[in-house]
């Protein structure tokens, strides 16, 4: 069936893993937390603990795993790293992600073109 439509095509093994390893590390509160702020501009690991009340040593774990999958990148300046979302790729799934949990909370049509207030993704 879906074999006869002209545009189909299955993602590749590797891109499916690379997909379900990003969810996987976006599946806790406080990374979203972080991404979204990172999303609005760089940030240090201690601005960063404040904005989503956690520990400094805690940020700093959730930056590693999301630096290693590629969804972070840091700065060094001096002694401190700025981290910051690693494109707007990650702000746009991020943004999808709680849009569509505001609607299955409200209840609304899934097909609302409205998007929840945030930062200016380049669209």
């Amino acid at each position: 069936m879906h074999t006869s439509l002209p545009d189909f095509r299955m993602p590749h093994d590797e891109q499916v893993h690379l997909a379900a390893e990003g969810f996987r590390l976006l599946a806790d509160p406080t990374r979203i937390k972080i991404l979204w702020a990172l999303m609005q501009g760089e940030s240090s690991v201690a601005c960063l603990a404040e904005l989503v009340g956690a520990a400094p040593t805690a940020v700093s774990q959730h930056l590693a795993k999301l630096r290693l999958a590629g969804l972070v990148r840091g700065r060094r300046e001096g002694t401190f790293v700025y981290y910051s979302a690693a494109d707007v790729h990650v702000g746009r799934l991020l943004t999808e992600a709680l849009f569509h949990a505001d609607q299955h909370d409200s209840g609304t049509a899934a097909d609302t073109p409205a998007r929840p207030a945030g930062p200016d993704l380049g669209r």
